[in-house]
């Protein structure tokens, strides 16, 4: 079932439509000020993928090109990405951890800094 989008000439808003079935007599009218001044646009196309090819495309190689494991920012990119990818919202709590990580690495006193130096004893 297709969705089209029209921008109205008069108002300049955006509206969509569902089209049960192609109508070559259909003409939109704005849901905002009722103009049947209206030009379509082009839609986003969205494509579905199964859990599992998300997965196989999450793990390509060719897609880690721009991952540098010893830069913090990246990983946090990275995890930003696959987290989306996977249609999972990581949170507040994540934004926050990942910022202080960051800080911690920055200042050398991070868990990658080497900043623990207690622990060799």
């Amino acid at each position: 079932m297709p969705i089209y989008d029209y921008r109205c000439a008069d108002c300049g808003k955006r509206s969509s439509f569902l089209l049960l079935r192609i109508d070559p007599a259909f003409s939109p009218l704005c849901r905002h000020c009722q103009s049947p001044r209206m030009s379509r646009l082009v839609s986003k196309v969205a494509i579905f993928r199964s859990e599992e090819s998300r997965l196989e495309r999450l793990a390509d190689p060719s897609r880690l090109g721009d991952l540098d494991e010893e830069d913090p920012r990246s990983v946090a990119r990275w995890v930003k990405k696959m987290g989306k990818e996977l249609g999972e919202d990581m949170g507040e709590d994540f934004e926050e951890m990942m910022e202080e990580t960051m800080e911690e690495e920055a200042e050398g006193g991070g868990p990658l800094g080497g900043g623990n130096d207690d622990l060799d004893e």
